[in-house]
């Protein structure tokens, strides 16, 4: 009985990961433009949700958006034109990933240049941190001190040896 849950747990749980928001209404008859919408959907941003792809957003802009994907694809226009005439209405927003241009070359370039500069700046701070044993910052001994030290140390050392 366990196994039985622990599969209809199972089932369901990969059955929700894949839900998509397009409706049956919206899907086209011919399966190949249908895959390039989708395909095309996957790459476009929700403007209402800004972190979901319009194939997975539920917001009616999505699905306007969805639906004008696949009107374009319709017509005959190419994924780049669909891509650009989106872009051209919405700006590069709309875009899930970017295109490396130099609008968005900062974009593109800051993450790296963040991981090159912490790791020099982790490397030299490794260089300037004095190593195990070596001057720890500790001053030498005054002649009372290296006194006491003799003396406890005398007393330390058993006497039957």
């Amino acid at each position: 009985m366990r196994a039985m849950v622990a599969a209809m747990c199972f089932l369901a749980a990969v059955g929700l990961s894949s839900a998509h928001a397009v409706q049956p209404d919206e899907i086209m008859s011919d399966p190949a433009k249908e895959a390039r919408a989708r395909d095309l959907s996957r790459e476009l941003r929700c403007m209402v949700c800004q972190n979901q792809s319009i194939d997975d957003s539920d917001a009616p802009l999505a699905r306007d958006l969805r639906l004008l994907v696949r009107e374009r694809i319709a017509a005959g226009d190419s994924n780049s034109q669909v891509i650009d005439f989106l872009v051209a209405r919405y700006g590069e927003f709309i875009l899930l990933r970017p295109r490396f241009e130099r609008q968005t070359l900062l974009l593109w370039l800051v993450p790296p240049l963040v991981l090159v500069a912490g790791g020099l700046a982790l490397w030299m701070h490794s260089r300037r941190r004095p190593k195990a044993g070596e001057g720890a910052g500790a001053a030498p001994l005054t002649a009372d001190e290296e006194a006491r030290l003799r003396q406890l140390m005398a007393q330390d050392t058993p006497s039957d040896i």
